[in-house]
């Protein structure tokens, strides 16, 4: 008796681009994005100049005080995704692993469909390649999932402070400069 069971070996492709047939969607689980210090602490010193201008203005005008702020611990901790390992059968009959990083809608995509994934090499060589973009043959959609950023984690108030407080810096730079 044949005592070996052959299994088929999931491979991380090689390929930038994989058809084949979705197999399973496997169970999601959260990856947090890396907030680099330096970009952060830019964006607050210049949101900070921004920051300080309006509590001037409104001690003067001594009106309520704003909303609240995130501390600089809760900025540095990145926002969170969902990562849902993906498993395909290609054309050639390897089980095919990849990761789908955010959401999309949950009929998009149902075992069996056939599928045409645009795949991207991430950082970490060891984890298999993202999806950057699915066409689902069966049904003719065109998926794009995307995930959280450092910009929609920082949020557009405090990016437009920033961009105030930075073109204010340079303003008074180059007036202190040409006089």
């Amino acid at each position: 008796m044949d005592t070996e069971l052959h299994t088929r070996r999931v491979v991380h492709p090689a390929e930038r681009v994989v058809t084949g047939r979705l197999v399973r969607l496997m169970e999601g689980y959260a990856r947090e994005v890396r907030v680099g210090q330096p970009a952060l602490v830019a964006v607050l010193t210049a949101a900070g100049v921004v920051g300080l201008l309006l509590k001037v203005v409104r001690a003067l005008l001594s009106s309520g005080g704003g909303g609240a702020r995130r501390s600089f611990k809760e900025l540095k901790k990145g926002p969170e995704f969902l990562v849902t390992p993906v498993r395909v059968r290609d054309a050639a009959g390897r089980l095919v692993e990849v990761e789908l990083h955010g959401h999309l809608p949950q009929s998009a995509l149902h075992p069996g469909d056939h599928v045409q994934l645009t795949l991207r090499a991430q950082r970490d060589e060891d984890l298999p390649p993202r999806i950057e973009r699915i066409v689902n043959l069966t049904t003719g959609q065109l998926l794009t999932p995307r995930t959280a950023t450092l910009w929609s984690h920082l949020g557009p108030a405090l990016l437009l402070q920033a961009v105030l407080g930075a073109v204010l810096l340079f303003g008074v730079a180059a007036c202190s400069a040409l006089t």
